[in-house]
């Protein structure tokens, strides 16, 4: 521990309870409208210095309404994440940076994926890689539940990335596993199986994490890494390893002015090492580098990748999806393109496109739709994401929205005119409904129904 700091106040800061923290998905809201909407909440919202978007929160509502059960989060207007793993993503962009194609390594179960997407504006690119393939499944719900379009995800161990894709990336985030010391405050047990040993054997995958996330970054392009650990050998170490071995080709971005008060966390390095009395939060590490020229690129990977199952649509077809999309409310730009697989019509980023027969996908962009002998049958994620402003939505007063969560029917005063409608509560989509009479036809999907309390401030 560094000598400025006391090994009394990191104990103290240990035993703490750790502060609860929300980050604003403002691909849905602005920072400004959420704290409007929350306000009448008596929600306590303290910045987090590091994140404009970041929240410490107090609630006096936990107990008969958790968090990520309120209709906000369930609409993705925020995501629950721990403040100080808003880090890496702020260093990321940092001193203007704005990269069209970002990977990210270990991101399940997502906070640092949508927080890249929010920051890219849901342009470019962004390849999501997770390890675990139980933890797939939760990386892509939290992707479609903030409305992100720009995602391909995998499902690899991360030194494959390398050798398969040599220089293709303008920014990579390698938030590396690692010994979790730095969550005893959230997790007591997260030192149970601690050991010398095992955090060596951690630092050796750590080495060959970063070195193939190094492979493949492009000349220029910005790599971060990060861990919620407090070693050294972890931290510093690997990334003095690093910069052994490409001494020509690693260039350290000091991160002493990446907000104000970084100073108390910085190393002679210019890394952040965040002990949880600094800032009163989880431990955390983090430091940025530059790539400054190619490196001597890794053998070939071995593998055969397959046929790629999605043909792109033709220019008649894709004109008619287009069309009958923007009917029901949905709009795309020209950085998505139509693809199909049989019945199946899907929306891939155009950046992502070049890595196509590259590495084999779990799941490429936003599926818009299955066609049927009628038309179209468009798909939840493809309406949470893609609904237009301007498009003609059915806004449900608080009482249609409960009952639309809860995967039920809802039988509005005065109905609307159109047979498929966009619902809306709050002015956000919830989904798509079909009249059917006076009723309006839920479509929520069914793993997303929830019962009990929705709404803070409703008894």
């Amino acid at each position: 521990m560094p000598s400025h700091l006391s090994f009394d106040d990191f104990i103290a800061a240990c035993q703490r309870p750790l502060r609860r923290s929300i980050r604003v998905n403002t691909l849905k809201i602005s920072v400004a409208e959420f704290l409007q909407l929350v306000a009448p909440y008596g929600w306590q919202l303290t910045p987090v210095p590091w994140c404009e978007e970041g929240f410490w929160i107090e609630r006096d509502d936990e107990d008969s309404l958790p968090l990520g059960s309120t209709a906000e989060h369930l609409s993705g207007l925020f995501y629950i994440q721990e403040a100080s793993s808003m880090l890496p993503v702020t260093a990321l962009f940092a001193h203007g940076n704005q990269p069209q194609r970002v990977m990210d390594v270990a991101a399940a179960p997502g906070s640092k994926t949508t927080q890249i997407a929010a920051r890219m504006g849901n342009q470019g690119a962004i390849l999501a890689n997770e390890y675990s393939a139980s933890r797939v499944k939760v990386l892509h719900a939290n992707i479609s539940r903030c409305g992100i379009n720009n995602v391909a995800l995998t499902h690899f161990d991360g030194r494959v990335f390398g050798a398969a894709l040599p220089e293709c990336f303008d920014a990579i985030l390698l938030d590396a596993p690692c010994s979790g010391e730095g969550v005893v405050r959230k997790d007591p047990d997260a030192l149970k199986n601690w050991s010398a040993e095992s955090n060596s054997e951690i630092a050796a995958t750590q080495r060959e994490l970063i070195d193939s996330a190094f492979h493949a970054l492009k000349p220029g392009g910005t790599l971060v890494y990060s861990t919620c650990t407090l070693n050294r050998e972890e931290n510093e170490d690997v990334l003095a390893w690093l910069l052994a071995r490409y001494p020509q080709a690693v260039e350290i971005t000091p991160l002493s002015h990446l907000f104000a008060g970084a100073e108390l966390a910085l190393t002679p390095e210019g890394f952040l090492h965040v002990f949880p009395q600094i800032y009163d939060c989880e431990g955390f590490f983090v430091a940025r580098l530059q790539k400054t020229s190619a490196i001597e690129g890794l053998p070939a990977p071995g593998y055969k990748v397959g046929k790629f199952p999605f043909t792109p649509m033709k220019n008649r077809e894709a004109q008619a999806v287009v069309q009958a999309a923007a009917a029901v409310g949905l709009e795309w730009d020209e950085s998505l393109h139509l693809w199909q697989r049989d019945k199946e019509i899907w929306l891939f980023p155009t950046e992502i496109e070049p890595l196509i027969g590259k590495v084999r996908f779990s799941r490429l962009g936003l599926r818009l739709a299955e066609t049927f002998n009628k038309g179209y049958r468009w798909q939840h994620e493809a309406v949470i994401a893609l609904a237009s402003e301007k498009s003609t939505h059915f806004e449900l007063t608080l009482a249609e929205a409960e009952e639309w969560y809860r995967g039920r029917d809802v039988w509005p005063e005065n109905p609307p005119a159109r047979d498929d409608v966009i619902v809306t509560f709050q002015g956000h989509p919830l989904g798509l409904a079909k009249k059917v009479g006076t009723r309006l036809k839920n479509s929520y999907p069914r793993e997303l129904v929830r019962d009990g309390k929705l709404f803070a401030g409703k008894a």
